[in-house]
């Protein structure tokens, strides 16, 4: 892989819900518009369904996946990067706030048989983006940038060729603009890597600082990085959490890969760490309460970690207590980052069945399809 040396936000997410009734703990939650998410549901809203149907669902799906991988194995070239979402025609694209943080914005744009192309087309300065930018955001790739993307699909691989025009950017932007393409192009499942190249040629450093590239740019080199604090980098790890943060009213989720030390459990790190909250120089984010604790290490089992909190995971709301959306997303977010976990399930004194502010309980939260969606 190559390393870089040196949500209202509308997002799709999958609530599993049983039937029953936002950021800091034990307080109200407050009038801050959520950030924008579309359910995956048939009418775009919150999906409730009982222990028996989410069994049924599940046993359905497995059927259905076993149709798939047998008509994958006869068309394989026929399968599209992002089918699951063609049929709205979403992206997301990775935009610079006004904090300078590189934030995904899912935004719907015009049907084209060139997906990944169209995506980077759509982070260039003053290019089609303009007509849709989100309020408070910047383009990524310097104005006048044309762009090629050749994807290797066996090798799960996409070169972005750009013009001369690339190079020309600020200096402090380049670490987000090499970020920003890296997570756009890899939203799509059949690209894990990307090159880049400027008129044919691959970059070997960075064209204004001239950092060295090592290897194929990838997720796994971070994203707004936070380093802050760590003295033994060697003992460390990398943990991308998901922060809330907001401009003129509207809230959107923002991914930070913090350098952690000493490592035992990466679950309870990252609960641990969205507990602690952004660094300090990141002003606009929010974590969870400081008085929110794990009672037990969290356990995995299929796919399923289970996280037992004190009650200051739940805010007052009238006279019940639940569990803000916001602190339901950043879990969900934060922890399905991690190989192997699909869903969450949370517990409050080893009690299930605690509410949502939809007046639900909360079986289980699975990722977000996209994130900080915006509606046509």
């Amino acid at each position: 892989m190559r390393k870089l040396v040196g949500i209202s936000v509308p997002f799709i997410v999958v609530l599993t819900l049983a039937t029953g009734c936002s950021s800091g703990a034990n307080e109200p939650v407050d009038t801050l518009d959520e950030p924008p998410i579309t359910y995956t549901t048939d009418e775009d809203g919150l999906e409730i369904r009982n222990a028996e149907e989410i069994q049924d669902e599940e046993e359905a799906d497995e059927e259905a996946e076993e149709e798939e991988e047998g008509e994958a194995e006869e068309g394989e070239d026929e399968v599209s990067p992002d089918a699951a979402q063609e049929s709205r025609n979403l992206r997301e694209l990775y935009l610079i706030d006004s904090d300078g943080m590189v934030v995904p914005q899912t935004l719907t744009l015009p049907k084209t048989e060139s997906l990944m192309k169209q995506s980077l087309e759509y982070l260039v300065v003053e290019g089609p983006l303009q007509e849709l930018l989100p309020s408070g955001f910047r383009g990524v790739i310097p104005a006048g940038t044309e762009v090629e993307v050749n994807h290797l699909k066996e090798d799960k691989l996409a070169i972005a060729n750009f013009s001369a025009e690339f190079g020309d950017y600020n200096p402090d932007d380049e670490k987000r603009i090499f970020e920003a393409i890296t997570w756009t192009l890899t939203q799509f499942p059949e690209v894990e890597e990307v090159k880049i190249e400027i008129d044919g040629i691959e970059l070997d450093k960075m064209p204004q600082t001239e950092t060295p590239i090592v290897g194929n740019l990838t997720r796994a080199d971070g994203i707004n990085l936070d380093s802050s604090g760590v003295v033994d980098f060697t003992n460390s790890e990398d943990l991308t959490l998901y922060f809330l943060s907001s401009y003129e009213n509207q809230s959107y989720y923002v991914p930070v890969t913090r350098r952690v030390e000493n490592v035992d459990n990466a679950i309870a790190s990252a609960v641990d760490e969205l507990i602690n909250g952004p660094a300090a120089m990141m002003t606009n984010l929010t974590g969870l309460s400081p008085e929110v604790q794990l009672l037990e290490d969290p356990e995995l089992v299929d796919g399923e970690v289970v996280l037992n909190f004190n009650e200051a995971i739940q805010a007052a709301a009238g006279e019940e207590m639940v569990i803000p959306q916001t602190v339901l997303e950043s879990l969900a977010l934060t922890l399905t980052e991690q190989m192997g976990i699909e869903k969450v399930s949370i517990q409050v004194n080893g009690e299930a069945g605690v509410q949502s502010e939809s007046g639900q309980e909360v079986e289980e939260v699975t990722r977000p399809t996209m994130l900080n969606v915006h509606p046509l």
